[in-house]
This record gives structure tokens, C-alpha cells and sequence, in this order.
């Protein structure tokens, strides 16, 4: 009866009232203010400028003050750009790191990451047939990868399918695929749709920076 009554007690303390949200909350890739996050900050910052000074001639005084507020979400666009401008990857030497991955044949490629997982502490083996090349191992954890197409002119759903496929039939616990070129939005999509990490271009090209700069 007391085990009863604690146990009842502990669910009461855990009850919530209102259902647990889990919303996702993500900016169109096609939003103005998406945009200019990916332009020069300046042009955030001028468009700022403009509105305020439109405002100004515009309006009647005692509402221009009011109005200026328009700019400010392009201000603030303008900051948050500035400091991932400033803190990003410079592109000429991205572009530069993705020309010498092209170059790669695939035993280059494939011992170049596995010796940057194995930096990180995974403990790595090859798959030899299958829609995963590697296997990652590290606290319990299982990660496939799938990078053999890496070269291939689009990333597109057939990778990703037998990728998530090859995860579910060794149980693993997440898989990534990696492209040298651009994912397909379906792929993208299906990628969202089933938790596949996605690397490729840029982001391809930051991981790979220590081993394409030997």
C-alpha cells in the first residue's frame, strides 16, 4: 500500500498539465532575411540606413522615430551576419580544399577519413559491400557512414534510402552520408525525414581541411 501510494505520488510530480511541445522552429532557405544572413553584412546594415532615412522624410515627426523601428530587424540581421562572416571558414581556401578531394582517388579519400574519425576517438572499420563504407564505434555507439559516391555529380534519394536501410539491418545508432556535390532536395528531405547526417560542399570541405592541408 505505501509502494502504491509513493508510486502515485511520483507520477503526480511528474504529471505535466500541458503536453510536451517539441517544435522546430527553422528560417526558409528561400526568406529575404535568410538571404541576407548568406550576403555581405553591409548590405543588412545599409538596407537598415534606408528605411530609417525613408521614414524620417516620410512620416510626420512625431511617428518617423516609430517608424525607423522598421530597419531594425535588418540591423539586427546585419550583426548576426557580421559575426558569422567574421568567425567563418574563408571560401577561396574552402574552394581550394574541395579541388584537392576531387582530386582524391577513393583509397585516399577513404584512409583520409578514417584517420579523422580515429582523431576523434572513434574506433573505425571498413565495409566492403553495402551502402555504408565505414563503421565508427565509440561509448556504445554506432555511426555508418556512407561516402563512396562521394564524387558523384548530385546526392540523391537511392543513397540515402539504402544508407538508412543498412543503419536499421546493423542496428546502428545514426549514419552519415557524404557528397563532394550539392544533395538533391529530395534527398534533403528524406535525410530530415529519417535523422541522416548530411555533409557535403563546404561543410565537406571544413572537415576535411586537415587532411587535404598535409
Amino acid at each position: 500500500m505505501l509502494s502504491h501510494a509513493t508510486q502515485l505520488s511520483q507520477d503526480r510530480g511528474s504529471f505535466s498539465p500541458l503536453p510536451e511541445l517539441s517544435v522546430k522552429l527553422r528560417m526558409s532557405d528561400k526568406s529575404l532575411f535568410a538571404l541576407l544572413l548568406r550576403s555581405p553584412w553591409w548590405i543588412s546594415i545599409v538596407l537598415a540606413l534606408v528605411i530609417a532615412l525613408l521614414v524620417r522624410a516620410l512620416l510626420p515627426e512625431p511617428y518617423s522615430a516609430v517608424g525607423a523601428l522598421g530597419g531594425f530587424p535588418f540591423f539586427v540581421i546585419g550583426i548576426i551576419a557580421a559575426w558569422r562572416q567574421r568567425h567563418a571558414p574563408d571560401p577561396a581556401r574552402m574552394n581550394q580544399v574541395l579541388e584537392r578531394l576531387a582530386a582524391m582517388s577513393w583509397r585516399e579519400f577513404s584512409t583520409g577519413l578514417e584517420q579523422l574519425y580515429a582523431s576523434q576517438g572513434y574506433a573505425v572499420s571498413h565495409l566492403h559491400a553495402g551502402a555504408a563504407d565505414l563503421k565508427l564505434e565509440k561509448s556504445g555507439q554506432v555511426i555508418l557512414v556512407g561516402a563512396k559516391r562521394w564524387k558523384a555529380a548530385a546526392l540523391g534519394v537511392e543513397v540515402v534510402r539504402d544508407l538508412v536501410a543498412a543503419r536499421e539491418s546493423a542496428n546502428a545508432s545514426s549514419c552519415i552520408s557524404i557528397s563532394l556535390h550539392p544533395v538533391t532536395d529530395k534527398a534533403r528531405h528524406l535525410a530530415e525525414e529519417n535523422a541522416v547526417k548530411l555533409i557535403s560542399e563546404m561543410e565537406l570541405a571544413l572537415l576535411m581541411t586537415p587532411v587535404a592541408e598535409r
